[in-house]
């Protein structure tokens, strides 16, 4: 049923999404052993601190501007390939630096990607940059400053992603603001690992238009309703919450409940290989397991299109595309 539903995707880590076998051909281009983290083409992790590392480890394999735009321009056509019409990439600045390639030929390999799936497949991509929260203030506030700075036309949003166990989202606020001032659009994970309050700290301190994540604000009904009246979008992505033990059954999930109280809800793949999913069996997912129809598919990819991050003539020809389709 799904297969012929154009789709869109707002929220999905650019290393998080490398696929094992090209991850396998990058480790053996380094001379690097793969088996700690990658084994019978999966990745090896048990826990969210696992993965993280499992995470690091795999974009360690990425080196060099012309390994992020070969990675980039490989995941945009494998969404391509299953009618996906949009897409926006979380990267991280501070990465490239960290890795000694460069915050600045990380992200022009990562635009050659995106420039090139466009050319080949029709698809659009941007960039959300983000700061990682274990790495501490600082570094998120400086990611922030190099979004703000370097003002590249597919840079339009900006996030904080990682261990949302770490410090307070007062202690992030600063980044935010700076994004905010340079005209991007904000997300920041959210009621994932931690529950309700982190999403209610993130409305009341970041002011974001989208949570990514958010699904445990399910446990706070006055929450809900404050979601619904701000219009605030959450990106959900059920195949990560089952594999990182969020919940633990998609029927525990509360993707249909939050819908239905009438909360603007999407679908995402977050980090697909590592959680044995992809966008396709996202919206597979949305139509077997939560049983949503084909119009109520298209109003969550419409949702994903209303909310993305990008400028309004572009929108306004996706959601042309959508409606098309839809029709």
């Amino acid at each position: 049923m799904t297969t012929k539903l154009l789709k869109a995707e707002i929220h999905c880590h650019l290393e998080g999404a490398a696929p094992p076998a090209l991850v396998a051909k990058q480790a053996e281009k380094y001379g690097i052993d793969s088996s700690p983290f990658l084994r019978d083409g999966a990745y090896v992790w048990s826990d969210f601190a696992e993965f993280i590392r499992c995470y690091d480890a795999v974009a360690a394999v990425f080196r060099t501007e012309q390994d992020y735009a070969l990675l980039t321009e490989t995941y945009l056509a494998e969404l391509a390939a299953v009618d996906t019409i949009y897409s926006e990439l979380i990267i991280s600045p501070d990465h490239g630096d960290r890795i000694g390639l460069g915050a600045d030929a990380y992200l022009a390999g990562v635009v050659a990607g995106i420039e090139a799936a466009k050319e080949k497949t029709g698809i659009e991509a941007r960039i959300i940059v983000t700061g990682e929260r274990h790495f501490g203030p600082e570094k998120v506030i400086a990611a922030a400053e190099y979004a703000a700075r370097v003002k590249h036309p597919l840079i339009t949003g900006f996030n904080m992603a990682g261990e949302e166990r770490m410090g307070r989202v007062a202690d992030y606020a600063r980044a935010f603001d700076i994004a905010r001032d340079a005209g991007l659009g904000l997300t920041i994970h959210a009621g994932e690992v931690c529950g309700a309050f982190s999403v209610s700290d993130a409305l009341d301190l970041v002011m974001p238009s989208r949570i990514g994540h958010g699904v445990r604000s399910i446990e706070d009904a006055a929450l809900v309703e404050r979601l619904v009246e701000t219009g605030t979008v959450l990106e959900v992505c059920p195949g990560s919450n089952i594999a990182l033990n969020v919940y633990p059954d998609f029927e525990s999930h509360p993707l249909r409940r939050l819908k239905e109280a009438g909360v603007r809800v999407c679908i995402s793949s977050d980090d697909p290989p590592f959680f044995h999913t992809s966008l396709q069996r996202e919206y597979d997912l949305a139509a077997g397991v939560f049983g949503f129809s084909k119009p109520e598919i298209d109003q969550l990819t419409r949702t994903s299109l209303e909310a993305a991050f990008v400028d309004e003539a572009t929108r306004a020809a996706l959601l042309a595309r959508l409606d098309e389709s839809a029709a």
